[in-house]
């Protein structure tokens, strides 16, 4: 794990397998730090940050989103205003025109106060990060979009551990419907990742196809204290789940 600094707040990058590089950023910054951020975006992404009705997530999105331009910067050799943004029909951002050359991949989440990046070369990516707490209507929500084999699992746990177990499955999902991006589209439905806490960090079926053999491989991450989250990065090959857990919590993630 490497500390640093972006955007005048603290960071954590963490080197997983297959060359995948996931950086937790905290957003809660001071005053001159969100004025250095709010810089950085473009006129669109301003406009965008005008529109949240409630200013916090508005400090959150100039944040998160001038880290994105820096760290994309920093690996493509250009600065943060020079990067060039274009976005999915479902608002996945990619980079645009020349930049896209370069095979970059990349995808963005954030809960709270943490934002949490993935990078590759070459490979689709998806990242899904929540902070963990107790959802309303969770075995509701649980009941409408997860799999059979997942609602088993999370009934199965004790009520103590199903906060968790129930956001462990939901970043899962969501890490894999994000890698696939404007390509093929799946129900939440239609595939299971594992959740118990002793389980392989995996994706268990893809429609028929076993996910050892999906060309997709899941990561469990840990951007900071209190918070789950989960990387999926196109793969080729049979792979096997991990139990480790890539853990980048610390105290220190919202300092300036």
């Amino acid at each position: 794990m490497i500390w640093g600094s972006c955007s005048a707040t603290t960071y954590a990058t963490c080197h997983l397998d297959d060359g995948i590089e996931v950086v937790a950023l905290g957003l809660d910054v001071t005053p001159d730090a969100f004025q250095a951020s709010a810089a950085l975006l473009s006129g669109a992404e301003r406009d965008r940050a005008s529109r949240f009705a409630f200013d916090p997530d508005r400090r959150r999105f100039i944040v998160a989103r001038a880290g994105l331009r820096t760290l994309l910067a920093a690996r493509l050799g250009v600065t943060a205003e020079a990067v060039e943004l274009t976005y999915g029909s479902n608002g996945k951002p990619a980079l645009a025109q020349e930049q896209a050359e370069s095979g970059l991949q990349f995808n963005v989440s954030h809960s709270a106060e943490v934002a949490a990046y993935a990078f590759s070369f070459g490979q689709a990516i998806g990242i899904d990060v929540e902070n963990i707490r107790d959802v309303a209507n969770a075995d509701n929500i649980a009941a409408r979009f997860f799999s059979a084999r997942e609602n088993e699992s999370y009934h199965a746990l004790d009520p103590i551990d199903k906060p968790l177990g129930f956001l462990t499955c939901w970043t899962r999902k969501e890490a894999f419907i994000k890698a696939l991006g404007d390509g093929l589209t799946y129900s939440l439905r239609d595939f299971d990742v594992s959740l118990l806490p002793n389980e392989p960090a995996q994706i268990l079926r893809v429609g028929d196809i076993p996910g050892a053999e999906c060309g997709w491989t899941l990561r469990a991450i840990s951007p900071a204290s209190g918070f789950v989250g989960a990387c999926v990065v196109r793969t080729t090959g049979v792979r096997a789940g991990s139990t480790a857990t890539y853990s980048m919590a610390t105290s220190s993630m919202a300092q300036s």
